[in-house]
């Protein structure tokens, strides 16, 4: 699943630290997302997008190779 977080938070000017902290996550954490390593559960999804005034759909892409 691809993501646009990385492009959100720097619009935002915010640190990967500053969004790990607010999301109770690691900073690893964060790096392992917006590198596509690791997909977050819903909750967390959810909470990303609230974060950034988005929608989980606007933050994360579900692609065709996704859906199986």
């Amino acid at each position: 699943m691809k993501n646009r977080m990385k492009e959100f938070r720097n619009e935002q000017r915010i640190s990967q630290e500053s969004i790990a902290s607010k999301l109770n996550v690691s900073r690893q954490t964060i790096i392992s997302i917006e590198k596509g390593k690791y997909n977050p559960s819903l909750p967390l999804a959810i909470q990303i997008a609230r974060l950034f005034n988005r929608t989980v759909e606007e933050v994360f892409i579900l692609e065709d190779d996704d859906i199986k």
